[in-house]
């Protein structure tokens, strides 16, 4: 009851912050403006058109706040200020949700403001809809937002702007969607933010979703780090120390204490398995300087003033961050022997560290001169494409990507020296996919520091590896257990996927040729010009797709046949098989065949089937109830079939008996069924009252009248009281 209490008290905070004047962004063009001096007065020109388009469009709308409405599309672009964003990007904060509300369409925003906004808005727009349905829905609408950040990076930049101005007014959410939202937020928002090296955003976007989604954990978390009064005094000692052993070597250098965020805590906590008084890092030390040279002097005062803690030294200025992140990481054991995080980077890097994509942006597509952050994230969307293009469904592409945002790296060398950077866990096999995916597919073997290793071997940094490769070596199945990368994965899987698609092809060809034989024919004998239509007729749209359709077994050889010969004769007649027009049944003999359980059809029995895919030609009963069923819904799809006369082999079936109950009855049913020469396969047994007991048998018979044979043998059982065969 009291944990429930505090809950419902950190929610009604929550709920109380977000219906503050302060949250909610003032509605007044002014206050924007007064952050955009970095704009030329043409560009505030065009913002201030874009804000009175915007204040007229939701001029009747409250938000859930009861604020107006345009304070959130403010409060958006007032965000995107702060990162020094270019005029277009900011006049789309404040049209996003402009095609949503109102009747104004793409066309009439790009004729008002500019193609560029009206695209940029436009996928905010189709954005907004991602994670509104179920997890297929989603993941079809996440790879719509690839292709729309492909077009222009800013789609994202402004959508993960709205989600944080939403996430600073969740409170006047339900608990339902306070949640699901806030799920949402941790798991894609705030990855995202951080691929793309938003530092403060991600930070932001996952402090007020851990307060929505755990508002007991991230407040108890709150709690404990407020009362470690020791360590903050502790930090403040330290960065006086520090900033004037720095001034003494004459490095110009801001020293600030920086405190780890509780979402950060908790999951180190989760991960590492340890409590709050086991995090040791929940404070550390930043030092900002000039010039990249003085980063490394700054190194060494601290190193000299501070023991260094052994193998916790980073260099991510030499070797930055997939995200473009740069700076330097060092541990030091202070006088209490508590070891403190140091980071040192220059103002620049700093910027980058904080803003990522965004950080001092300069927008230009395709200038090589750009950012490198930015190149990071033009990078990225590409390889998100390839994924797309790659992935077997939306749901691989949405697996594929949590495992590319959730992932920490380690770099490797290649045989030349150069530098690449691979999730950590990554092997042999993720490293060769990483150079080329030809020499992934090609690969058999790997050296790591010029040794042989195993390909499962996972890599760590400032390794050197060589993939030995084979023209005539193909991807295996096996390497899916081990490989971590997204591009590997989906790059195996594609090229397994075509592996089998070709026997399929090949078995089908084999198949269908046969089938075709009886009407002295063949497949390259056929006029593909006139068979469009079948094909459609048959659910494929080309030869290939009907042979693997075939050779998988979701078609039957002699059905495609028929209605191949058909279209491309029409005065042809039925080709008889065995005497008949049905399809002829030997039990098995090239064609993937199945005889349904409800029923076990055995030889002598009146027969039809239909096409199921993944099984092939299914076999019923003619009276099968289930046969019936289907015959209702899907008439056509039931094709006649027939015995031949040389059918051979063991068919299961199955029969109910009725008997009274006495001692020994099961064994002298299976002593009658061994002795009538038939396989028994399985027997259940069920007690209907005092006196009746329902057998169940699944047995192997050659034919109907070996079955009728076994039947008479058990009929003539005096405890039998009657049998039936199942199904019937």
């Amino acid at each position: 009851m009291q944990s429930n209490t505090h809950e419902s008290f950190f929610l009604s905070e929550l709920e109380k912050t977000a219906r503050e004047e302060s949250v909610a962004a003032p509605a007044d063009i002014q206050i924007l403006l007064n952050n955009l001096s970095y704009l030329s007065a043409k560009q505030l020109k065009q913002v201030k058109d874009a804000h009175a388009f915007a204040s007229d469009i939701h001029k009747d709308q409250i938000r859930r706040t009861g604020h107006p409405y345009i304070t959130h599309p403010s409060a958006v672009a007032l965000i995107l200020t702060e990162m020094k964003m270019d005029h277009e990007t900011i006049m789309a904060a404040l049209l996003h949700d402009v095609i949503e509300d109102s009747e104004i369409n793409k066309s009439s925003l790009s004729k008002e403001f500019g193609h560029a906004v009206s695209e940029i808005v436009d996928g905010v727009s189709k954005l907004s809809k991602i994670f509104d349905s179920q997890a297929q829905a989603q993941a079809e609408n996440f790879q719509k937002m690839a292709l729309a950040m492909a077009k222009d990076i800013r789609v994202i930049l402004v959508k993960i702007a709205d989600r944080l101005h939403n996430m600073r007014t969740i409170g006047v959410m339900s608990n339902e969607q306070r949640r699901r939202i806030a799920k949402e937020t941790l798991d894609f928002y705030a990855p995202i933010a951080n691929r793309l090296g938003m530092n403060n955003i991600k930070n932001e976007l996952e402090e007020l979703a851990f307060q929505a989604f755990y508002p007991l954990r991230a407040q108890s978390i709150t709690n404990a780090v407020s009362s470690r009064s020791n360590k903050k005094e502790l930090m403040d000692e330290v960065t006086e120390s520090i900033l004037a052993a720095l001034n003494r070597e004459g490095i110009n250098a801001e020293v600030n204490g920086r405190q780890k965020n509780a979402y950060s805590i908790y999951r180190k906590m989760k991960a590492q398995r340890k409590s709050f008084s086991e995090i040791m890092d929940v404070f550390g030390i930043r030092i900002i300087v000039d010039q990249v040279d003085s980063c490394y002097r700054a190194l060494g005062v601290v190193h000299n003033l501070y023991k260094p803690v052994p193998a916790r030294f980073k260099d991510y200025i030499s070797i930055p961050k997939i995200n473009g992140y740069q700076s330097l990481h060092t541990s030091l054991f202070t006088l209490e022997g508590a070891p403190l995080e140091v980071q040192i980077r220059t103002k620049q890097m700093a910027a980058v560290a904080d803003n990522g994509i965004a950080g001092h942006w300069l927008y230009k597509a395709g200038d090589n001169n750009s950012d490198s952050s930015q190149k990071r994230a033009h990078q990225w969307v590409q390889e998100l494409l390839e994924l797309q293009k790659r992935a077997g469904n939306p749901l691989e592409f949405i697996e594929h990507l949590k495992v590319d945002l959730f992932a920490d790296e380690v770099y490797v060398f290649t045989p030349q020296g150069e530098i690449m950077e691979l999730p950590r866990g990554a092997c042999a096999i993720d490293f060769a996919y990483g150079v080329h995916t030809d020499i992934g597919n090609r690969c058999v073997a790997c050296r790591v520091d010029r040794s042989l290793a195993p390909l499962s071997m996972q890599l760590e940094s400032g390794q050197s590896i060589e993939i030995i490769s084979s023209e005539e070596a193909r991807p295996n199945p096996d390497w899916l257990t081990f490989v971590v990368t997204s591009k590997a994965r989906s790059a195996i899987r594609m090229a397994l996927k075509n592996q089998k698609e070709e026997e399929s092809i090949s078995l089908g060809r084999k198949l269908l040729n046969r089938a075709l034989a009886n009407a002295d024919t063949s497949i390259s004998k056929l006029d593909f010009r006139r068979l469009r239509k079948v094909f459609n007729e048959m659910g494929v749209r080309r030869l290939n797709d009907l042979l693997a359709a075939i050779g998988n077994g979701d078609l039957m050889a002699y059905v495609a046949a028929q209605k191949l010969l058909a279209a491309d004769n029409p005065d042809y007649e039925a080709v008889t098989v065995e005497g008949g027009g049905p399809v002829a049944i030997r039990g098995g003999e090239g064609l993937i065949i199945n005889y349904g359980r409800c029923c076990g059809p055995v030889p002598g029995d009146p027969i039809v089937g239909h096409m199921t895919p993944g099984k092939g030609f299914v076999v019923h009963i003619e009276s099968c109830p289930n046969i019936n069923e289907f015959r209702k819904r899907e008439s056509r799809e039931i094709i006649p079939a027939r015995w031949t006369s040389k059918t051979e082999g063991e068919f299961q079936t199955a029969l109910r008996l009725n008997v009274s109950r006495r001692k020994g009855i099961l064994a002298q049913i299976a002593s009658e069924i061994s002795d009538a020469e038939a396989g028994l396969e399985a027997i259940n047994t069920e007690e209907r009252n005092a006196e009746v007991s329902t057998i169940d048998i699944a047995l192997t018979v050659k034919n109907r009248s070996h079955l009728a044979r076994v039947m008479r043998r058990l009929r003539n059982e005096t405890a039998v009281i009657n049998i039936s065969r199942k199904g019937q």
